[in-house]
């Protein structure tokens, strides 16, 4: 399945899951039908890597998330579209969420006109991302601004690129994730 981690290229024909789309191997064309807890568990390492997390990571959002009022998986994918990586990314500030987490952690965003550089804050409603002064210059910035126009900004999150500054407008929602998760299976297996 297309993941979209290498940003622009998955876009065009030489993402990999298009040019080959089987595992890679030997035996990578002919593989058996795995169980249901295979099922749950390859769709938990999915979201893993779809958002850069580590397991003990991910394991703390699974027990957040559980711990609050609603849905287990909507609150699950909920928290993890509020990190601050992952939203300067839906902005469009990068084009990978792996590009994003990089910003971050190099101090070229501000949240709420304060220097930040951890990629897992949770961002609340009203909060304002703002790039740095210094780096608005940066090449690769401006070129992916001008790619999120082909991927689009979610209705959560509201962009002035001429000032290139993001506002969290609400909290997303299920229907704002487009990427194909299946949150029940992990629920499961986090239940077991």
């Amino acid at each position: 399945m297309e993941l979209f981690l290498k940003g622009e290229r998955c876009y065009t024909d030489k993402c990999g899951i298009k040019r080959r789309n089987y595992p890679p191997g030997q035996h990578g064309q002919g593989r058996s039908k795995t169980s249901a807890y295979g099922v749950q568990l390859r769709e938990k390492q999915k979201v893993r890597r779809i958002y850069g997390l580590l397991e003990k990571q991910f394991r703390g959002y699974f027990a957040e998330a559980d711990r609050m009022k609603g849905v287990t998986g909507e609150n699950l994918l909920s928290l993890l579209e509020r990190r601050l990586d992952n939203t300067a990314y839906r902005l469009g500030f990068a084009s990978s969420r792996t590009e994003s987490r990089l910003l971050v952690r190099h101090g070229h965003f501000t949240l709420n006109g304060r220097k930040v550089n951890i990629p897992s804050i949770q961002v609340k409603v009203g909060d304002i991302i703002e790039l740095r002064e210094k780096s608005r210059k940066i090449v690769s910035i401006n070129d992916s601004l001008e790619a999120v126009v082909r991927r689009g900004i979610p209705q959560w999150l509201e962009l002035d690129r001429d000032a290139f500054k993001g506002v969290l407008k609400g909290l997303p929602v299920r229907e704002d994730v487009t990427t194909p998760i299946q949150e029940q299976l992990i629920v499961e297996l986090y239940s077991k």
